[in-house]
């Protein structure tokens, strides 16, 4: 049996959008059925995703779900989503977090870099130092709150964050991480710093996922896995474009294709989805805009498409279709 990881990377309410249509190609095309993955690590918008997997949602009725379209079959989650009252969030611009006063390192951020240097990265230090947002994500979050169960959910969801005093990784549901529930985890994770306040969970507060990696998918090693799909909202090809959201892209892809190196190192099969330059124009840079979403849902399905009808991808997909 091929042991199958799945990575869903951040990217506000558009990522969810792109997941939902590369998630319908790998059910429709290569009968691939994301709720069988043996591990799904999400990240920011991609917890959102992976949680509702892990609660039953098919990624065909996650597609209509997404562009407000009928919902098949009988899965009262989505239904029960569907019906929930979707808060307007205000427009998000990359550009205004420049812009965010930053506090002080406190000793345990000093303490990990001086300990820890090759595990310690800037940038999400610098993060994790910005003045907190003003939106409440956990609110945004409510409907999920009532769905989940007493329990993590199974098999395995890692839903990663940030501890905001140290700038370090913290894997929510892997062995031996904190406990927390399911909805606080999510928040957590999707809690964008300047945008979203933090996230409180046993005492210490922590910040989006994606301020470590917009996937992640290196916490995977290790894990004995045969293949890893890896869909990545904001990563992919930007050229040399000017500007602050370009620029994130850039660095996201960099650490994505070291992750996937990390993870082929290991002889781990590695497929990857990312938009090109026409999903991109669709997805725009405000990535809590819900404007388009049928838009990118579509352009999604059809680039990923022509990705899966490739040889070597079509290959990789069969194996993780397999029973």
């Amino acid at each position: 049996m091929t042991r199958v990881g799945l990575v869903l990377g951040g990217g506000g309410v558009v990522g969810q959008a792109y997941h939902s249509g590369v998630l319908a190609v790998l059910q429709h095309d290569a009968g691939f059925d994301a709720r069988t993955a043996e591990v799904v690590v999400g990240t920011s918008a991609g917890s959102i995703t992976g949680a509702l997997l892990r609660l039953g949602v098919s990624a065909e009725n996650l597609a209509a779900w997404t562009v407000r379209a009928p919902l098949s079959g009988t899965e009262d989650v989505l239904r029960y989503m569907a019906d929930a009252a979707v808060p307007e969030l205000a427009p998000f611009r990359a550009w205004e977090l420049l812009y965010r006063p930053l506090r002080l390192p406190g000793r345990h951020m000093v303490h990990r870099a001086l300990t820890r240097p090759l595990q310690f990265r800037p940038m999400a230090a610098g993060m994790a130092l910005m003045a907190p947002g003003r939106h409440d994500v956990v609110e945004q979050l409510a409907a999920l709150r009532e769905l989940e169960g007493p329990g993590w959910p199974e098999p395995a969801l890692w839903i990663c964050a940030v501890r905001r005093r140290d700038g370090r990784r913290v894997v929510f549901g892997r062995p031996r991480s904190p406990e927390a529930p399911l909805h606080l985890a999510i928040g957590a994770s999707c809690a964008v710093p300047g945008y979203f306040a933090p996230v409180t969970i046993g005492g210490h507060s922590y910040i989006d996922g994606g301020v470590h990696s917009s996937t992640n998918a290196a916490v995977l090693r290790g894990q004995g896995l045969d293949v890893v799909i890896v869909i990545a909202p904001m990563s992919g090809p930007t050229g040399w474009r000017p500007g602050v959201f370009p620029a994130a892209r850039r660095y996201s892809d960099r650490l994505l294709q070291r992750e996937v190196r990390a993870l082929r190192a290991e002889g781990i099969r590695t497929v990857v989805f990312t938009p090109g330059p026409e999903e991109q124009e669709v997805m725009g840079t405000d990535m809590m805009s819900r404007a388009r979403l049928d838009e990118v849902v579509r352009h999604a399905f059809l680039s990923a498409g022509a990705h899966a009808a490739e040889p070597e991808v079509a290959e990789l997909l069969r194996a993780a279709a397999a029973p």
